[in-house]
């Protein structure tokens, strides 16, 4: 598998070569769907909180007699059937979210979505990205000026100039290898990977 190396104005000035393995799998979407659902899951906390019919503040005393007037029997305040009452069910706080995934599924998923965006073209290659200064405008206008407008860069040493220069571009996230979750492969339409980066995820997925 050939990947593009982009020069500093977004041309492919030549190819680089990429193992199959990694970059030349079949698109597996339900394993896709699996991994991207679950990490999601995963990154959820459960903060719910819900009051069931002890928790919620109310009176015990009956609302009217049993028998007489015609409406129907009440007890309490507190029954879930009235406005105001507790919950049946209620959500609580320790509730657990998260899927269990295993290494395996996880980096074949990877790769999958890594050789698909290569299939697209979404996915590139760069000898080094860098920025002179941490400013936003240098990197805005060197991403402008390659022809990206939604990127995931992948570096593979964290530069502080470059990561806060990325900071308040909503487009733009700089991430090192192992922080390339699945998730942000899909969302953004290009992905620009780095030489040594490219190293290291084949290393990581071998």
């Amino acid at each position: 598998m050939e990947l593009k190396l982009l020069n500093d104005q977004g041309q492919a000035a030549s190819n680089v070569v990429a193992p199959d393995t990694i970059f030349g799998r079949d698109y597996n979407e339900a394993l896709i769907h699996q991994i991207v659902v679950a990490y999601q899951a995963n990154a959820r906390s459960g903060n719910r909180k819900q009051k069931d019919r002890e928790e919620v503040s109310h009176t015990t005393k009956k609302p009217w007699r049993q028998k007489g007037t015609g409406r129907a029997r009440a007890g309490m305040s507190s029954s879930p059937l009235w406005r105001g009452g507790g919950r049946i069910f209620p959500n609580s706080p320790d509730e657990n979210f998260s899927h269990k995934v295993n290494k395996k599924m996880y980096r074949a998923g990877v790769c999958s979505i890594l050789s698909q965006l290569a299939r697209e073209d979404r996915l590139s290659v760069v000898e080094n990205l860098s920025v002179d200064a941490p400013k936003t405008r240098l990197l805005a206008q060197k991403l402008k000026g390659m022809g990206l407008d939604s990127v995931l860069v992948i570096t593979d040493n964290l530069d502080e100039n470059l990561l806060l220069a990325s900071r308040n571009l909503p487009n733009v996230l700089v991430v090192e290898p192992r922080h390339a979750d699945p998730v942000s492969l899909v969302f953004y339409k290009k992905v620009l990977i780095t030489k040594p980066a490219l190293a290291k995820i084949e290393e990581m997925l071998a």
